[in-house]
Parts: C-alpha cells; structure tokens; sequence
C-alpha cells in the first residue's frame, strides 16, 4: 500500500477557505409538481461511472487495497452507533459501497445496502459480512421511490452523502424513511478535506496557466449540517468533526488512490485533462508546503459525524424558558 494513516497527527498550519456550494432552500424530491429542482453540482452518471470502474478494476483488487479511509471512518461511525443505548433489529445502510460500515455489524441484526453503483454494491461476497444482507440497487438521491415511508429503524450513511446534489432533499427522505422515534447516524467529507491538495493546485494554475478550475469537489461544514438537518425536521441533534491524516510518498500516490475509491472529481463543466507541468508543478508546491522530514505528504480527511432523530411523542422534551426551578449561581 503507497499509504499509511497517522490518526494523531494534526496539521500545523489551518488553511481557512469555504465551499462553493451553499444550500438556500430545502428542495427533494418531495416537492409540488412544477417546483424548480435542486441546482446541479455533480454529475452523477459520471460518479456511477468512477465507482463502477473502481470496483471492476484488476477484478477488484485495486479498489481494495484503497479501503482505508473508508475502513476507518466506518470504525469511528460504528462506536457511535454502539453509543446509543436501543437495540436495532435491522439497519439501512444508504450510498453503502461495498459495505465498510455493515460489515462491522453484531450478527444478530439485518441490513439493507442500498447504493447507486451496482458493481460496488456486489463487489465483495456475502460471507465476508456476520449480518444477513439484502443488497438493493437504488438512486441515493430518491430513497422513496424505493424504501417505504415510516419503515426502518435506524439509517446510516458513511462517506456517501458529500455526492449528492440535493442534500436538504435526501435528509428530508431520510427522515420519512425512518420509523417515529428511528435514527440516522451520517459521516460526509467536511470542507476542509484535501485542502494540501486543492492549494498546491490552484497555486500551480495560476503560475502555469493564469488561472484556476475546480479539482476537488465543493464540500459542506458542520455547521451547515446542524441548520439543515433542524431544517429536514430531526430532533435531538449531535454534529461532531473529527480529522486524521493519511501519508504518500507524493501527490501522484494521492491521486492515483483517490481515483482507485471512486473519488475523483465530478463536478459539472470540470476539465478532464491537465497540462503534465502543471501537475508537475502541484506536485513540487505540494511537497514544499506541506511535506515532512521523512519526503513523506499529509492528506487530511475532515470526517462531519451527525446523528438525528425523527420526532415521537415518547421523546424527552426541552422544558419552557423560564420553567427551571433553582438559580444557576447557587450551583456555582
């Protein structure tokens, strides 16, 4: 493997930029006939594509071998999941992939994997899971046309929801997929993930070529996923950001993995080709910036973790303001 994860280190220095994409409105699919859509970011036939060709590839060993950022944000997502104290007799497993998070599951639950790549969907065999699977080839962005409304106990996503176009939308129908009092627990990409990389490209651009293009899709921050899932009607809401670091000898090892995930770039009007001396150029910006003592490049991966709950009756509730009986300053 060209990579190992340093899940200690932190980077020394913090690049502030914002995504691109903002959300203005809750749009899905759920909509009045004639309401305009949700504005197009990602082109998804094409991101069906990638992870198509990423698990068919060198029958699927080179995918793989690239599971590692996805291994370990499902480890981190399952201790979550541990941490709620309800039993789940079944799980839905939404943008699934192979299956990194399920395969984590107890043996006596069920699972469902749904994912709109249908050869990652099937690329490794039943008897590497301990849970019984049903696989269910389906659109992430339109779960109601294939899950029912009010039937699963508890949803998860781990690192598929930083695809989708409508990420107002598909919250909403995940809280309508979900049973009163059922619960989503998500991991998406965070805005600050590959940030080493999208700098030494914008700054190799502008030397070579005088300008810049997108290279690294638009990502949300935690504290637009606080607002929008308020706004999908979750109550109960956790939102934590966790960080770790992954190693390469140099960018192209970088690149040559995302690529192997299925992660390669899909944004709309993206360019398809860049010039060899300006990824030249990236690659000596990269290593100057950012690299350490032993030759070696971080890639940081900022992970956005979220748990909400749809609302039931049997929920504890906030007391009224004004409703507290004893005086903060006699605790104090």
């Amino acid at each position: 493997m060209s990579a190992f994860i340093n899940v200690s280190a932190k980077r020394a220095a913090r690049i502030c930029w914002q995504r691109s994409r903002r959300y203005a409105s809750v749009s899905s699919s759920l909509e009045s006939p004639g309401s305009v859509g949700p504005f197009q970011v990602f082109d998804r036939k094409v991101k069906v594509l990638q992870k198509d060709r990423s698990a068919v590839f060198d029958g699927g060993q080179r995918s793989r071998t690239v599971d590692y950022v996805r291994d370990e944000v499902a480890e981190r997502l399952i201790e979550r999941l541990m941490d709620v104290k309800r039993k789940f007799n079944s799980v839905l497993d939404l943008g699934s992939g192979p299956g990194h998070f399920s395969k984590l599951l107890e043996t006596d639950t069920t699972d469902k994997v749904v994912i709109s790549s249908e050869k990652l969907l099937h690329r490794d065999p039943d008897d590497e899971f301990e849970v019984e699977v049903e696989r269910i080839h389906a659109d992430e962005e339109n779960l109601l046309e294939t899950i029912p409304r009010n039937s699963q106990e508890a949803i998860v996503s781990c690192m598929s929801l930083h695809w989708v176009n409508d990420l107002p939308g598909v919250l909403v129908q995940i809280k309508e997929a979900l049973q009163p009092d059922g619960v989503f627990l998500g991991a998406l990409l965070g805005g600050e993930t590959l940030f080493e990389l999208r700098i030494s490209l914008q700054l190799a651009e502008v030397e070579r070529e005088g300008g810049i293009s997108p290279h690294v899709s638009p990502m949300t921050d935690s504290r637009d996923m606080s607002n929008l899932l308020g706004r999908a009607g979750f109550t109960l809401l956790t939102v934590d950001v966790d960080e770790f670091q992954v190693f390469y000898p140099s960018m192209w090892e970088l690149m040559d993995d995302l690529q192997a995930m299925g992660e390669s770039n899909a944004v709309i009007g993206r360019r398809n080709m860049l010039h060899r001396d300006t990824l030249a150029a990236a690659s000596a910006i990269y290593k100057e910036l950012y690299g350490n003592e032993e030759g070696h490049i971080p890639a940081t991966f900022q992970i956005i973790y979220m748990i909400g709950w749809k609302p039931a009756p049997s929920q504890p509730k906030a007391l009224d303001r004004g409703a507290g009986q004893t005086n903060l300053k006699d605790v104090l």
